[in-house]
């Protein structure tokens, strides 16, 4: 049988020869891709996930363990397709209009991948327009958007109004250096996480 801890292991430490390899490994021994997909890669982001809240690892780990587990991914997903295994949730995420820093964004958008989520990830300077038109077109459950600046939060606000007046019906997460839960309820997102490791923990609240 393959070992999955291994598996997880690997993607804990970031080592993405061995993550693939394990990978390619279980699914010849006729593993289920979902059990290689939940036991093993998803079962190490949690703990890097864990292990980042507490401070113990820092941004370059969990960017090194999501890189592992991405290219794990490559050789599972055709897997996880046939056997019809469904994502936990659809989520879109985008910077919004007129910022232009996308580290926080990225490590949301593989963290949430990293918990299973298919993800959509519009890049940078995103405006309320796009955001409207990719959630109209990809029926997304979540909506997540990220600013650094305290210039482009209002970019926020007008971007819920618009993805409300459009009829959207996904539930808006914000994040980023200068947000705040205050922030969050004076213009109506459903959620806010202040580091990666909770945008997944609120990602899947709010999809339960």
């Amino acid at each position: 049988m393959a070992d999955l801890k291994a598996l997880a292991d690997a993607v804990i430490r970031g080592d993405q020869n061995t993550a693939v390899e394990i990978t390619k490994k279980a699914l010849a021994e006729h593993t289920s891709a979902k059990s290689v997909l939940e036991d093993g890669l998803i079962a190490g982001m949690n703990v890097i996930g864990n292990r980042f809240k507490k401070n113990e690892v820092y941004i370059p780990e969990v960017l090194i363990a999501a890189r592992a587990m991405k290219m794990a991914m490559e050789v599972l997903a055709p897997e996880l397709v046939k056997a019809g295994v469904k994502p936990v949730g659809k989520f879109m995420i985008g910077t919004v209009k007129g910022d232009l820093h996308d580290i926080g964004k990225n490590l949301v958008a593989m963290m949430l991948k990293g918990a299973g989520f298919e993800v959509v990830d519009l890049g940078i300077d995103v405006a309320p327009e796009k955001f409207v038109e990719k959630a109209k077109a990809t029926g997304i459950q979540l909506i997540g958007m990220s600013a650094l600046l305290t210039t482009t939060m209002p970019s926020m606000e007008k971007t819920i109004k618009a993805l409300k007046e459009a009829g959207v019906s996904a539930m808006i997460m914000i994040g980023g250096a200068p947000i705040t839960q205050g922030y969050a309820d004076k213009i109506g997102a459903d959620g806010y996480a202040p580091d990666a490791a909770s945008a997944v923990d609120l990602a899947k609240s709010l999809v339960a």
